[in-house]
């Protein structure tokens, strides 16, 4: 079916000539004190019409259409506009959806350059450019205007007042990261006051952020604060999308988010972070858009230029590609999608303040139609970019398109999530086979996925939780997932979560099971923190919260996902052991090395890097490390080993790490490294409580307890 937009769109609304040509760029609203310039993209449009509104974004006041049309740009110049001005797009052209075209301006369409929202996303079937219940599905067309349901853009103005701007980003080495979401930080925290809790405002609170720098970690990663709607089957079911995975505007701030309704709230709250010496990450979301597919409603993209912006089946463009498995791909190798999406970083890191991304299935972002490409043009953009390429860059390298798995396949200059690290932990600890000599690489920054042209153990990104899946407490709690809340019969989320309830399934009045489970989250911990690589922790896990067992919580808006404040004593001596973790782990440049540890044998000095040892305090043999039952290991991480010109204070600490997942005691003889030396012992997560200096000598034989970890510090003794 091919239907050509001759059609004017209701309602009618005066047009006026006022409007002069203006500039193609920059593109999107741009305020220069006297007026403002808008340019938007569409390279198949033949006309398109700036709409104004009122300040609330409910009467449409105004018609223009812009005027000129250079290299693809549609643009036009008003004078005497100025910030506040709320304003949408109709773009006229083909409606041939079996060649990829679905223009139809009755639906108007949100700028993709807006910098902030003006109302909420109301779902009505004028929103959808075909009439649903129509015999010819999308191939029909819907007269309806959509403008009274969409949410509208407003042109702002950049002015902030920083301060003094002499913020320096963080090391990789020195990097810890604290996965949280905006609005679940903040919605139980008693010393943040209703009005904005579950905002940006929220999150600068003294006592929120004091909690934060108490642990010790860097860099706060938010999950998604672009614009993003909800999807109509939540809203039926009383739900509403709590992650923001579906995002509609990629420079705008998700407007609940902000308490104030300025954009400046969020610069703010980056000056506030900073000060308090951390780093603000970002979770984007630039795979796909909340269009959907084919049957998606058209809000944006979809209607400026729906065959530029996304991509589709070559053989019948009616269809969308769904790598992202949300109804649509966006298409990074076009070129303007690529420009859209560099100029969104960029606009997030210099005028917003952001120290760095990380990126949703980011393997969408560098495949090409014949598969992943490491040279793929958003990743060769980033690599050259000035700004980009010093900001934090970290993919999570997968998705469910042709080749999607690719940990260990970016680029120089990325750090990428390492899921193998997760799943081997929780393993490991579990107690399952064979899982010893895969441990060996994840404590060493997964060498085997990363250690290749240079790259530096920091880009393996170790986590053993994540917003997606269990919590900590609920991952020593619960054999299955308990979904029943999302209104899928259990049927969403993930079966594969490496999990262990330690004998009965969810809370427990069991003084054995409740003992053995905090052991076990304070071994997990202690192996994220010891371990070569970036670690990064989930709000929430330093004291224990808990999920009530649900593994997805994406569409619970609610105190199933927000974060508890109430610490009982176990949560207060968790935190507690968390921080002293943290605390170690800064201490001991040793355990955040900047070269990977491989076992090179230092002839000059007679030392390794790393040794790893038997319970008998030798060396490890082939065949213990082919033994499947094998389940207790010691590395010893040899600071006289550190190559010459990254010696610094600290570094040349010897120390001996223990782990035993047995279900038994297992002796352990401390070995022998250095004379005239004794081993301290640091950490001990049978006995986490603070406790005075204990020495044991070369030789002794130590009972390590069934599923626990210790930590040694060699003590050279001073003869005089």
């Amino acid at each position: 079916m091919s239907r050509q937009q001759t059609r004017s769109a209701a309602p009618e609304v005066t047009q006026r000539s006022r409007v002069s040509e203006g500039n193609p760029f920059p593109l999107g609203a741009t305020w220069d004190g006297l007026g403002v310039n808008f340019a938007i993209f569409s390279a198949h449009a033949t006309k398109v019409e700036l709409c104004l509104f009122d300040s609330k974004g409910e009467e449409e006041i105004e018609r223009i259409e812009l005027p000129e049309y250079t290299d693809e740009i549609w643009h036009g110049y008003l004078p005497d506009a100025h910030p506040g001005m709320v304003y949408g797009y109709r773009v006229y052209g083909p409606y041939e959806p079996e060649a990829g075209h679905r223009f139809n301006p009755n639906k108007l369409l949100i700028d993709p350059y807006a910098k902030q929202l003006v109302g909420e996303l109301i779902f009505d079937e004028a929103l959808f450019g075909y009439t649903i219940g129509h015999p010819d599905a999308d191939l029909s067309f819907d007269e309806r205007d959509s403008a009274p349901f969409v949410p509208k853009a407003k042109v702002v103005d950049p002015a902030f007042t920083w301060g003094e701007r002499n913020w320096q980003r963080i090391p990789w080495d020195k990097t810890i990261v604290y996965e949280t979401h905006i609005k679940g930080i903040s919605m139980l925290h008693p010393a943040v006051p209703d009005r904005l809790r579950g905002t940006f405002a929220g999150l600068k609170n003294g006592s929120l952020l004091q909690h934060i720098r108490s642990l010790g970690v860097s860099s706060v990663e938010l999950l998604p604060i672009h614009a993003f709607v909800n999807e109509p089957h939540l809203q039926e079911k009383g739900l509403s999308n709590y992650w923001g995975y579906n995002s509609i505007a990629f420079f705008a701030p998700h407007p609940a988010y902000l308490s104030s309704g300025n954009i400046n709230e969020f610069k703010e709250m980056v000056a506030h972070l900073h000060h308090a010496g951390l780093e603000v990450l970002l979770d984007v979301v630039y795979n796909h858009t909340a269009e959907g597919n084919e049957l998606g409603p058209t809000l944006s993209m979809r209607g400026i230029d729906n065959s530029s912006y996304y991509r589709l089946l070559p053989d019948n463009k009616r269809y969308y590609i769904n790598d992202s498995g949300t109804g649509n791909t966006l298409d990074m190798g076009h070129p303007c999608v690529l420009q859209m999406v560099t100029d969104s970083l960029r606009y997030w890191a210099s005028e917003m303040g952001v120290d760095g991304f990380r990126f949703d299935l980011a393997t969408i972002l560098g495949r090409y139609a014949d598969g992943f490409d490491e040279r793929h043009g958003f990743l060769v953009a980033c690599r050259q970019d000035p700004v980009l390429s010093q900001v934090k860059l970290i993919a999570e390298p997968w998705d469910c398109g042709p080749g999607g798995y690719q940990v260990g396949g970016f680029p120089p200059g990325w750090a990428e999530w390492n899921d193998r690290f997760r799943d081997n932990v929780r393993g490991f600890w579990r107690g399952d086979e064979g899982q010893l000599p895969e441990l060996a690489s994840r404590l060493t920054a997964s060498g085997d996925h990363f250690n290749q042209r240079g790259r530096r153990p920091f880009a393996s990104v170790n986590f053993v939780t994540a917003h997606d899946g269990f919590t900590l407490r609920d991952t020593v709690s619960y054999n299955e997932k308990h979904n029943e809340a999302n209104g899928e019969d259990n049927n969403d989320g993930s079966d594969h979560n490496i999990s262990w309830n330690h004998g009965a399934e969810g809370p427990t009045d069991d003084p054995d099971i409740r003992e053995l489970r905090m052991r076990q989250m304070r071994n997990m911990l202690a192996t994220l923190f010891f371990s070569q690589g970036t670690p990064m922790i989930l709000a929430g896990d330093e004291f224990g919260r808990t999920q009530h067992g649900n593994n997805n919580v994406y569409c619970q808006d609610n105190e199933i996902a927000w974060i508890g404040w109430e610490l009982d004593e176990e949560a207060r001596s968790l935190l507690e052991f968390t921080r002293r973790l943290i605390t170690l782990r800064r201490a001991y440049p040793i355990l955040r090395r900047g070269r990977f540890l491989i076992g090179h044998y230092n002839e000059e000095l007679g030392v390794k890097d790393v040794t790893w040892l038997a319970p008998d305090g030798e060396e490890m043999t082939e065949s213990q490390w082919h033994d499947n039952n094998a389940r207790c290991l010691g590395m010893i991480l040899d600071g006289r080993a550190q190559p010459t010109g990254i010696r610094r204070s600290g570094a040349d600490a010897t120390l001996l790490l223990i782990i035993n997942s047995h279900d038994d005691v297992v002796n352990f003889i401390l070995p022998e490294v250095a004379q005239g030396s004794s081993w301290i012992c640091l950490v001990d997560t049978n006995r986490p409580e603070s406790r005075p200096v204990e020495r044991y000598d070369f030789g002794d034989e130590f009972s390590v307890t069934s599923r626990s970890l210790l930590l040694f510090e060699l003590e050279h003794q001073d003869p005089h």
